[in-house]
């Protein structure tokens, strides 16, 4: 859907999930980002794993097919890897140069990634800088000889080949990759933006569920679950004997509304299916708390799963803690007579709002 004209640049965020893609342009006029023109398709499936000739065309038609019928302008993208593809840890590096700091990362790196360096595509970045002695000039601190001066680094890495992936997806489409990173990163840029403060962010795709604990806007644990928004719809059909898009339907326009009835079996059903990612989201703030020695102040949804009705309530009176529907386009300028419908598409959209963000 294209919404304004552009005189300017814009730039393209493209999230290819397992059950389609979605595209958002976004341009910088006056200093803010406005909405240029948003597009998406999940009713393709689509594999971004898989690494045959056939796969990666069919993707990169229906990037090109989305970007023609919304009118989109940009051919600069930024994409993102899938969190459950990506390895992230925060290395604690001691008194490293900072002339030595890419060896130090590397060997660092082999102690905490199970996978051959050589397969792998790494990026790191310094996410802070402590010195525990005493602050004063070059000279005097030369002279500590016990000071310590301690990196943090946010490492990420992801397999060649899926890197390779995704580049010809984009080199087949035509439009020109700028960067990949990771969708947490994205999510973190369009929901929580300069939040410092410790958030959970639970993002409820079609397939899968990631689970993300950041601190000062850094992810600083990540989990993932195999279980998304269809285990919620064909476990509806299941019970009910009834097709998938009627068991969608039912999903959305109920949700958790009567989840205090055992007569509603809807709710119920939902709830049940719903077990797995609640239980993983205790574990992760357990184990959170017990690292960081202090909990999470809220915890923020996103994805399609987060517009079920009542679930940030629920989720919220069961674990006695805030609870909200992350809202991406919060730093984003679009025309007010679409704000219902942006606000109710809004949370599938957050890691390509993110990534279009990127850039501006």
């Amino acid at each position: 859907m294209n919404i304004f004209s552009s005189n300017q640049k814009s730039y393209l965020g493209v999230d290819i999930g397992t059950s389609g893609v979605k595209i958002v342009e976004i341009k910088k006029e006056n200093n803010q980002p406005k909405l240029f023109s948003y597009g998406f398709s999940e009713t393709i499936s689509v594999d971004s794993e898989k690494t045959g000739p056939k796969e990666i065309n069919d993707i990169a038609k229906l990037v090109n097919a989305i970007h023609k019928k919304a009118g989109m302008v940009s051919r600069v993208a930024v994409s993102a890897l899938p969190t459950f593809s990506v390895f992230t840890s925060i290395l604690t590096l001691t008194n490293v140069d900072r002339r030595d700091m890419a060896s130090a990362v590397n060997w660092e790196a082999k102690k905490v990634i199970p996978l051959p360096l050589e397969e792998m595509v790494l990026d790191w970045v310094e996410i802070d800088e402590n010195n525990n002695g005493k602050k004063g000039d070059n000279k005097n601190n030369e002279n500590q000889g016990n000071a310590k001066k301690v990196n943090r680094v946010l490492l990420t890495g992801a397999s060649r080949s899926l890197v390779e992936r995704y580049i010809s997806i984009f080199k087949i489409a035509q439009i020109q990759l700028l960067s990949l990173e990771t969708e947490i990163l994205s999510l973190i840029r369009s929901i929580l933006g300069n939040d410092k403060s410790s958030v959970m962010l639970v993002e409820i795709g079609t397939n899968t569920t990631d689970i993300s604990i950041v601190e000062k806007g850094i992810p600083v644990l990540n989990r993932s679950l195999d279980i998304g928004g269809n285990t919620i719809t064909k476990a509806i059909g299941s019970s009910l004997n009834i097709g998938y898009n009627r068991a969608e339907q039912f999903k959305y326009d109920m949700g958790i509304s009567s989840f205090n009835s055992q007569e509603d079996i809807v709710p119920k059903t939902i709830i049940e299916s719903l077990a797995p990612i609640i239980n993983e989201i205790k574990y992760t703030l357990n184990l959170y708390q017990s690292k960081s020695m202090h909990g999470v102040d809220k915890i923020v949804l996103s994805g399609g799963g987060a517009m079920l009705i009542n679930f940030s309530t629920y989720l919220s009176k069961l674990l006695n803690i805030n609870v909200i529907i992350g809202d991406p386009w919060s730093r984003v300028a679009y025309p007010l007579e679409l704000e219902s419908l942006l606000k109710e598409i809004g949370p599938r959209l957050s890691v390509a709002i993110g990534l279009a963000l990127r850039e501006i």
